[in-house]
């Protein structure tokens, strides 16, 4: 369902509850979410946690995105993706037609540099070239594997499915993402590693975290493990495994299992130790600095604010370290800081957001629904406010 204008979150909520004929009550009860908090959120007196989402979704047989009002297709046509996304879909429907007659494939290190240039520009924040580009890198990639059969050549594919799932993810396009990881799996499979085989397990469970399907997320997440548990020891693989319990803990916390959640920060905690920071390592960013911004945000899914703005406030973010992993982090921070009260500091974070990953701030569902908790607290803000809230098209 696309956002409409002025349409919000709380809106939608009270739309698709009324069109299952269901009492706020009713929905409650099959929620699992207080009564009260469904009705404030409902009047758009508090914003809707992640949790929230996720159990009113599973309530109401929709997808969380359904209730952010993904895509935002207003937004998305106005900075010209929209027209981005069909041939990305074209891209990865082509992956089992074999070597392409019209394609003549560059040498292999060529396609493999572009592949990562393309997987760095990501984490940059340059949504629109990786969008772009990925389209074309695809079938190229797709018809050299297809040729030679090379494991590099595997893997080179798998990363060009992973940046389109990265694409997609961020630009709230959820099956288009979803079919991006069965071919990034598909790839993995065919270049025999158990390190992609691992990270595509992680990237698979945060989908099913971002839908509210906990249990499921965990599941991937052993399974995730199990696989690294084959490949050969080394770095790339403490980092992939590191990274993996990270998402675990953020899985962990956001179904309110706070020991659980505790207990993988701690491994990935003396993982880091062990690797230092290894932001290019396939391009996870995992080290200490990612652990700590982990446990803030494992804090706010557990509604611990309080704490999740101190462990934020303690942190300082290297001058290298990803845009879209700054830009989340400051998304992050500026929601604790609003649920504690401190509306001033909390848009002072969505600004950063915006500041650090200008494309990946303007399609973040965690920025949009901040900035409309903001509002509805009707506290005197700075003037260009409403001016972000119009960049943001809400």
């Amino acid at each position: 369902m696309p956002a409409l204008p002025h349409d919000h979150t709380a809106a939608r909520i009270k739309r698709l509850r009324l069109e299952r004929h269901l009492t706020q009550k009713a929905l409650a009860d099959l929620s699992g979410v207080a009564y009260s908090t469904l009705t404030k959120t409902e009047q758009g007196v508090i914003p809707a946690t992640p949790y929230v989402l996720g159990c009113l979704a599973r309530a109401l047989r929709i997808d969380v995105s359904t209730l952010n009002g993904q895509p935002y297709v207003a937004e998305l046509r106005a900075d010209e993706l929209d027209i981005l996304i069909l041939p990305i879909r074209e891209a990865l429907d082509v992956y089992d037609l074999g070597a392409d007659p019209d394609i003549t494939p560059r040498p292999r290190d060529r396609i493999a540099a572009d592949a990562e240039a393309l997987c760095a520009a990501v984490r940059h924040g340059d949504l629109k070239l990786a969008a772009a580009r990925v389209s074309a890198l695809i079938p190229e990639a797709t018809t050299a594997a297809h040729l030679d059969s090379a494991t590099e050549d595997w893997l080179t594919l798998a990363g060009t499915y992973r940046t389109a799932y990265d694409v997609a993810t961020k630009l709230g396009y959820t099956d288009l993402a979803t079919l991006a990881l069965a071919r990034m799996d598909w790839a993995a499979q065919r270049g025999s590693s158990a390190v992609v085989g691992g990270i595509h397990r992680y990237m698979r469970a945060l989908t099913y975290l971002r839908s509210g399907h906990y249990r499921t997320g965990r599941r991937l997440v052993d399974l995730g493990l199990e696989a690294l548990g084959q490949a050969d020891p080394g770095r790339e693989r403490d980092v992939a495994t590191g990274q993996l319990h990270l998402g675990a803990a953020v899985v962990a916390g956001r179904s309110q299992n706070r020991g659980q959640a505790e207990g993988h920060l701690a491994e990935a905690e003396r993982i880091a130790q062990r690797t230092g920071e290894a932001v290019q390592v396939w391009w996870l960013a995992f080290g200490p600095t990612n652990v700590a911004v982990h446990r803030v945000s494992v804090l706010a899914e557990i509604n611990e604010y309080e704490a999740a703005v101190a462990a934020g406030r303690g942190l300082t973010l290297p001058e290298d370290w990803p845009a879209s992993r700054k830009s989340h982090h400051h998304a992050e921070l500026a929601r604790s800081r609003m649920w504690t009260g401190d509306i001033d500091g909390s848009y002072r974070s969505l600004v950063r957001a915006r500041k650090s990953a200008p494309q990946q701030a303007r399609y973040s569902p965690t920025v949009r629904q901040t900035y409309q908790g903001l509002e509805a607290a009707k506290r005197r803000l700075p003037g260009d406010f409403l001016s972000y809230g119009t960049w943001l098209g809400v």
